[in-house]
């Protein structure tokens, strides 16, 4: 099924790779007019480039209000309207834990992820209600549901994206404006490698390792791709999800669930020593991990 977003204008932000790169190549191919917004304005011209009249390409960094307002305001002027809002841009940010939290680095968190999609928000209702509605969407993470998936900042600032598209969605849905939030799971993109301080240029040399590293991360034998994400993110732009409001999907493999497998025998290996009971019995209850 192809042109499930023909005649509908999305903005995107963190557009130029990762998530961003390929839900911007899944919206053109599937019909739609997009602004991609981001600060790597080498990768911004090549998308445009190659997309053609389908995509505008604006540099925009999120933690500036104004950048915002223009990438939402480009695509009313290039294409008419505005269907979609994808608050996708962001980074894990630093590895900081409750105690060695500063607040330089609390600020610049918040304000890249949390002030950066309310503000989208913001600036893209008047059009959205003027126009009869339309979909935001906003990334969040799995780090923002549940504890170990996220270094401390990245997982509150996720969080209070997962809490602020409920309460958006409630003040919103009356106009016809749907709020959503994707949380993906171990997804191989170059953010892992930024988050550790590698340059842009060598973090994108890591995909591939990460995406053999965490195959067998969750129940589902691979690690997660962008094109995962941008499906969803198609799913909640598409008028496919029109009655889909206030809901955090998260995209993961499963790994949410809990371990599995020979992970999940571990887990419980501790109580069958202590109890004298041998532990190849234990074993004989874990499914086999199929061969590949």
């Amino acid at each position: 099924m192809t042109g499930r977003l023909s005649g509908k204008v999305a903005v995107i932000t963190g557009a130029a790779s990762g998530i961003g790169r390929g839900t911007v190549d899944l919206f053109v191919k599937e019909g739609a007019k997009v602004v991609a917004a981001d600060i790597q304005d080498d990768k911004g011209a090549r998308m445009a480039e190659e997309h053609g009249k389908s995509l505008r390409y604006i540099r925009c960094d999120v933690t500036k209000e104004g950048d915002i307002k223009a990438a939402i305001d480009l695509a009313q002027k290039a294409f008419g309207r505005v269907d979609c809002l994808f608050n996708n841009a962001g980074t894990p940010g630093p590895l900081e834990n409750a105690e060695t939290v500063t607040a330089e680095s609390f600020d610049a968190v918040m304000h890249l992820h949390v002030r950066a999609a309310m503000l989208g928000i913001k600036h893209v209702t008047p059009i959205m209600r003027a126009q009869g509605g339309g979909s935001i969407i906003s990334t969040a993470s799995i780090a923002g549901l549940q504890n170990g998936f996220g270094p401390l900042l990245y997982s509150v600032a996720k969080a209070a994206i997962v809490h602020m598209t409920k309460l958006s969605a409630a003040q919103l849905g009356p106009m016809n404006i749907r709020v959503n939030c994707i949380c993906p799971g171990l997804i191989a993109t170059p953010i892992f490698a930024k988050g550790i301080g590698l340059a842009t240029q060598v973090a994108d040399q890591t995909v591939a390792a990460v995406s053999v590293a965490g195959k067998d991360a969750q129940p589902i034998p691979r690690t997660g791709l962008p094109r995962d994400i941008a499906e969803a993110a198609l799913y909640l732009a598409s008028d496919g999800s029109g009655f889909v409001n206030g809901h955090a999907l998260a995209v993961d493999g499963g790994i949410t669930v809990g371990p599995t497998g020979t992970a999940q025998a571990q887990v419980f290996m501790p109580f069958v020593q202590a109890m004298g009971i041998d532990p190849a019995l234990l074993q004989q209850m874990v499914p086999a991990a199929p061969q590949s």
